[in-house]
C-alpha cells in the first residue's frame, strides 16, 4: 500500500513576486542628520584635559610644583556643597615629596588620613583622607615609573570649607 500525501497551498505555478505587497513593506524611520547630536548640549562635564577644570577646589587641592595636569574634573554634587572631583597628573618629584604636598593642605583643612582599605601593589604610595564623618573624602594613589611619578586622586569634597 502505497499513501501520498500532498500538502495543499505550498506551492504554486504562478511566478514568484519580487515586488513587496502592502503586507510585507516595513516603515523605516530615518537615521540623524550630520546636523542632530546624540548627546544633550546643554549639560557641562565639568571636566579638562591638560589643565585644571572650571570650579576644580585648588585652595583644599593644589597643583603640587611642577606637576603637569593629564585631566581632571570638578562637578557639583546636586542638592549639597559638595563637589566630586578626579586629578591625574604626572610629575618628575619624588613619591614622598608628592604625597606630601597633597596630604599638607588636606590635613589643614581638617581632614584624617586613614589607611586605605585594600592596598594596591604595584603603587609607590596610597592614602585616603576623610573629613566631616565620612562624607568628605579623597583617595589617591601613586605610580612610580622610570623618573615619572603619576597620581590619581579622586573624592568628595566642600571646596568652601579650607
Amino acid at each position: 500500500m502505497t499513501c501520498v500525501l500532498t500538502a495543499g497551498g505550498c506551492t504554486t505555478s504562478q511566478p514568484a513576486q519580487l515586488e513587496p505587497t502592502q503586507s510585507s513593506s516595513a516603515v523605516v524611520d530615518p537615521a540623524p542628520s550630520a546636523a542632530e547630536s546624540l548627546l544633550p548640549q546643554d549639560q557641562p562635564t565639568g571636566s579638562a584635559v591638560g589643565t585644571l577644570a572650571p570650579e576644580f577646589p585648588v585652595a583644599l587641592l593644589p597643583l603640587p610644583e611642577g606637576a603637569t595636569v593629564l585631566v581632571s574634573s570638578a562637578v557639583p554634587v546636586p542638592g549639597s556643597d559638595l563637589v566630586d572631583v578626579s586629578l591625574n597628573l604626572r610629575t618628575s618629584q619624588s613619591t614622598n615629596a608628592l604625597l606630601a604636598a597633597v596630604r599638607k593642605p588636606l590635613l589643614a583643612a581638617g581632614f584624617t588620613e586613614t589607611e586605605p582599605a585594600e592596598k594596591e601593589p604595584d603603587l609607590a604610595a596610597q592614602a585616603s583622607f576623610t573629613r566631616d564623618d565620612g562624607d568628605e573624602r579623597i583617595i589617591l594613589g601613586i605610580l612610580d615609573l622610570d623618573d615619572q611619578r603619576t597620581l590619581t586622586l579622586s573624592g568628595r569634597v566642600d571646596p568652601d570649607v579650607t
